[in-house]
């Protein structure tokens, strides 16, 4: 009865715009107090969760929890051991219709479209059983009914009535909300990275744009015909590129539509015995085999690697710009890999014992962090095998670390 009354008054409440979610902050709040049954708990699987949103990362979820509480005191994040994603959810209770109700007021709101009602297991450690007859997973609790037990062999709830395919919206300034999912094929873990948009009308290319991964993100046009290429090249992975129309998406593997964004998904591979990749977010202090702070993520990219892979060995390749000798720092009696100090040391040397330092020092950087010596080799190139001439505009690039993959 409760129940039907604020759905009711929200429904006849509907022009007054402004106090709109209000209204069904305060439904959700009665529906907790009122019908939330506390004894059940968060591992009973005929339990039903209001779920507002589900996350891979738990610190992902952990933030978006938090913001919703501002709105929704009660929110609160489990783990869904099935799936592996973490559901953030406002309301839990043994009553279908109570989730159903708060479900479809969320919706109605600007904050919660894509609310859903979910029942099954949730958090780090349920108690259950296996169900041999049924073929599916069932708390230690005796059922209450048959209506119960369909639901439960059904564990995922969705209401397409109170849930509608949302299509992307383009915005004043003509950009379309895309989502770059980057993930390990290897592990379906989300990957730190960013995707680079190309202009797919232009001879070789032209990087126009670079946009943060798994997060939404407002993409911009970039030519009339719509033609882009989004390359993700993360660190440890192969790079991988693809052609998406930013017009009119072609719907396949790699594109899809979800509630409202345009998702482009990566599933990287990691690199091969026999490949050999560039770090290009590795740079060093002038004249020394010091590494400057910024350099820190790549390398420990690299270190995620070889711990992910305990077999994998590697060859660390250092190459300078010329094959000029001059002055050399090296770490001394420092302990910081990342930043100059006095307890450095400075000496002459050549070009090929600068690269050879260099290489060693991100080895040695990479021992203190427990990766086995044995499992990395050093080659020094000095100015050898440069990328461009000494003198030209874009030299610096010579100045580089190269890491070859010897086993995986």
């Amino acid at each position: 009865m409760i129940v039907e009354i604020i759905v009711v008054c929200i429904t006849k409440l509907q022009p007054m715009k402004k106090h709109y979610f209000v209204i069904a902050l305060v439904a959700s709040q009665i529906i907790n107090a009122t019908l939330y049954n506390p004894a059940i708990g968060q591992n009973s699987d005929s339990n039903f969760y209001v779920v507002i949103g589900a996350f891979a990362n738990p610190r992902n979820a952990q933030e978006f929890t938090e913001n919703a509480k501002k709105e929704i005191p009660g929110a609160t994040h489990a783990l869904n051991p099935h799936r592996k994603l973490y559901y953030v959810f406002v309301t839990e209770t043994p009553d279908k219709n109570v989730a159903l109700a708060q479900a479809l007021v969320l919706q109605k709101g600007q904050n919660y479209s894509d609310t859903w009602v979910y029942t099954g297991l949730l958090g780090e450690n349920p108690r259950v059983v296996k169900n041999e007859k049924e073929n599916t997973v069932v708390e230690k609790t005796e059922l209450k009914d048959e209506a119960v037990a369909e639901v439960v062999a059904n564990p995922i709830v969705e209401q397409p009535e109170i849930k509608q395919p949302v299509e992307p919206v383009v915005a004043a300034d003509g950009s379309k909300p895309f989502i770059f999912k980057i993930r390990s094929i290897d592990t379906s873990q989300e990957i730190v990275g960013d995707v680079d948009i190309f202009d797919a009308d232009i001879i070789k290319g032209r990087k126009v744009v670079s946009y943060r991964g798994n997060d939404v993100v407002k993409v911009k046009p970039i030519n009339k015909s719509g033609n882009i290429a989004v390359v993700c090249d993360v660190f440890g992975y192969q790079k991988v590129q693809l052609p998406v129309n930013f017009l009119e998406p072609k719907i396949e593997d790699a594109v899809s539509v979800q509630d409202g964004n345009i998702v482009v998904s990566f599933d990287l591979v990691r690199l091969k015995k026999g490949d050999k990749v560039i770090m290009y977010n590795v740079y060093y202090f002038n004249h020394a085999a010091i590494m400057r702070p910024e350099s820190r993520f790549e390398v420990n990219a690299l270190l995620e690697m070889l711990k992910e892979r305990p077999t994998s060995r590697i060859k660390i390749h250092g190459h300078t710009n010329g094959n000029s000798s001059g002055k050399l720092i090296t770490l001394g009696d420092s302990q910081d890999y990342f930043s100059l100090s006095l307890k450095n040391h400075e000496e002459r040397a050549s070009a090929a014992t600068l690269s050879e330092e260099r290489a060693k020092i991100m080895q040695s950087y990479l021992i203190s962090q427990g990766i086995d010596k044995s499992r990395m080799e050093i080659k020094a190139w000095g100015g050898k095998n440069a990328i461009y001439d000494k003198n030209h505009a874009l030299a610096q690039a010579n100045v580089r670390v190269e890491i070859e993959i010897l086993e995986e």
